[in-house]
């Protein structure tokens, strides 16, 4: 009989979720609520180029009390916006952040926070669920770096569907295997909650059969509900913390110029094989839920019916590239949660070298992995 032992990370941002979700299509009504709720009277409204007229919208529903509108989020949050950003929200007199649009909005909200420490309002409008976290990654110098502060951890999440029903389909697509991706990544980990792991395996069977309804008909509220929850789901259990997945999609991203959610979807059903053979127990219980014998083949599946790629040369990387790739993926000691744990809870599949040219190679080659558990 196996006894039983764990103890995860105290303190910090690991397992800590905002206190407060709203979750619903029509929520985005209920902003000027949750900003008096905070009793902060100068909202800044921060969201990308191709999300400005929606932040003028919601802009709008704040009236008067809105500070003004940043549109200037950029993926992989390089630092130098950031602190662009925490000038800016100074400038404006705002006292609260609030982030319309996906992980790029996040992130740059987080970076802002991280010294100002303004409070942060999240709007998702797609599935990367960087909301639920208190961690960003941000690129200095070429290299996506991870940063984790309780000042980045949101007030307040709201979840409205109806934002993401103009979501383009590949958009789409890219931004559920980024959610999976957290669900894949947290669910072996030691530093996860037990009462949040289920959170991991339920999100990845929730994203894996709402991901199809969605691309069968975009204009589906109601499946478009599901995946966005699903995605709180994958933010919840990405609390937990996270190693090997993340360490190879960031470094993709931050010094590849890959797209976040692509980089994930490219690399996640190689880093799922080898997961098998190390957490199987854990990538079993993922397995049931999904409905599968062979989760990382069946991941490769979900990846190329959604037209996503699954091979390094289609995202722009290249065997030249192979040596950077890995010494900077198997760099990053903040992917690797062994330095974290109390001994003899060792990460069952920690991020080194060895293993990372491994799954490269895999992705390089983009075959389907078979082998079932």
């Amino acid at each position: 009989m196996n006894v039983r032992h764990f103890a995860h990370p105290g303190g910090g941002v690991y397992n800590a979720t905002p206190d407060r979700v709203v979750f619903g299509p029509g929520s985005v009504s209920l902003l000027p609520a949750e900003v008096d709720r905070l009793g902060v009277h100068a909202p800044l409204v921060v969201t990308t180029p191709g999300r400005v007229e929606m932040g003028k919208e919601v802009a709008a529903g704040l009236g008067d009390r809105c500070a003004g509108i940043l549109p200037e989020a950029a993926s992989q949050v390089p630092i130098e916006l950031a602190r662009r950003g925490r000038e800016v929200a100074a400038e404006m007199g705002a006292d609260c952040l609030v982030a319309v649009g996906g992980g790029a909005a996040t992130g740059l909200c987080k970076g802002i926070a991280y010294e100002s420490g303004l409070p942060i309002i999240a709007v998702p409008t797609t599935y990367s669920g960087s909301e639920m976290t208190g961690y960003c990654g941000m690129t200095i110098d070429g290299v996506k770096r991870m940063h984790e502060s309780p000042a980045m951890l949101a007030s307040v999440v709201i979840y409205d569907a109806e934002l993401s029903c103009g979501l383009p389909p590949a958009v789409t697509a890219s931004s559920a295997m980024n959610a999976l991706a957290h669900c894949i990544d947290a669910a072996y980990l030691p530093s996860i909650s037990p009462l949040l792991r289920p959170a991991a395996v339920e999100g990845a069977r929730v994203v894996t059969s709402a991901l199809p309804a969605v691309l069968a008909d975009p204009d589906d509220l109601g499946a478009r509900n599901e995946l966005l929850y699903g995605a709180y789901l994958a933010g919840a259990a990405l609390t937990g913390g996270f190693a090997l997945q993340h360490a190879v999609a960031h470094m993709l991203g931050g010094s590849f110029g890959v797209e976040h959610g692509v980089a994930h979807a490219v690399v996640l059903p190689y880093v799922t094989a080898h997961l098998v053979e190390r957490a199987p127990e854990a990538m079993g219980r993922v397995a049931d839920a999904v409905g599968t014998s062979d989760l990382a083949g069946h991941i490769w599946d979900v990846a190329v019916a959604a037209g996503l790629p699954v091979r390094l040369s289609d995202v722009g990387v290249g065997d030249e590239h192979m040596d950077t790739a890995v010494r900077i993926a198997s760099d990053g000691e903040s992917y690797d949660v062994n330095t974290s744990l109390d001994a003899g809870l060792d990460n069952p599949a920690p991020v080194t070298a060895e293993v990372v040219r491994a799954i490269l190679s895999a992705a390089a080659a983009g075959g389907r992995p078979g082998a079932g558990r």
